[in-house]
């Protein structure tokens, strides 16, 4: 039953997804993606106080979206690393006026940064993807390519699952389940490649599919290790059948990264 909504939430998708990349100005894009960061910002910090860690909410959520306008509005001018340095600064200097209890003052920080980091720094790919030569291409290929993964994932390891992968960090991963996801990356690299993205090779594609075929599923691990240490099983019940924010978008906080370096390394 569970499956059968996420085919149908899936079917939903899909046309609107089709929709908001093609016909969304680059404004109205990184309004939708700031406010995904801040939904998964906010899960993030909501599952740490439920491990019994505190952080600075109004901070977090404050300086991830301070980072995704710098991406957006800078895009061609800073460095992501020059970019979460500042933020770094930012969390530093907040906290030195808000806190409020010495003991935890270490904790709150590290915390309140590691959720921008996580969400706010990765998931912020997404807008200089966006921002670079054939941006909507990029991100037809980003998504396409690690919603394939997630899917071959999901559905090798339900029917076809025997052989566990990590009984600690996510006890329902199996290696049939990986093979599954690797599998249908390298396919539909190819198939996007033909659909939206002829300019790059066919070993670029074949590099691409492979490589999120890998690191995807180390972005579903990490949130599976979040989740694990909150005793959660979704970060929320935001999307039904499929969890919260950070549910559908883990595998994308690595593959966003990894696409645009990439990118920028063979375009020079």
């Amino acid at each position: 039953m569970m499956g059968f909504k996420r085919v149908i939430v899936s079917i939903i998708f899909i046309p609107l997804f089709y929709i908001i990349v093609k016909y969304l100005s680059p404004a109205a894009f990184f309004i939708l993606i700031a406010a995904g960061i801040a939904i998964g910002q906010y899960e993030f910090y909501r599952l740490f106080y439920k491990s019994r860690m505190t952080s600075s909410i109004a901070i977090g959520l404050l300086c991830g979206l301070i980072l995704a306008g710098t991406f957006y509005r800078f895009n061609n001018h800073i460095t992501p690393a020059i970019a979460v340095s500042i933020i770094l600064f930012l969390i530093l200097v907040a906290h030195l006026f808000t806190v409020t209890r010495i003991e935890s003052a270490l904790t709150d920080i590290t915390v309140t940064f590691f959720g921008v980091f996580y969400v706010g720094w990765l998931m912020g790919h997404i807008i200089l993807l966006r921002g670079m030569e054939e941006g909507q291409n990029l991100i037809f290929f980003l998504f396409l390519v690690t919603w394939a993964g997630d899917a071959g994932a999901y559905y090798a390891g339900t029917f076809l699952g025997k052989h566990k992968l990590s009984r600690v960090i996510s006890p329902k991963k199996t290696y049939e389940g990986a093979v599954g996801c690797l599998a249908l990356s390298i396919l539909m690299a190819f198939a996007a490649k033909y659909w939206f993205f002829s300019s790059i090779t066919d070993s670029n594609a074949l590099f691409l599919g492979i490589s999120f075929g890998i690191i995807s599923q180390l972005g579903d691990f990490s949130e599976s290790l979040l989740k694990r240490s909150a005793g959660v099983k979704d970060s929320s019940l935001l999307i039904p059948a499929h969890g919260g924010m950070l549910d559908r978008v883990d595998s994308l906080l690595f593959t966003a990264p990894l696409l645009y370096y990439y990118m920028d390394l063979i375009k020079g």
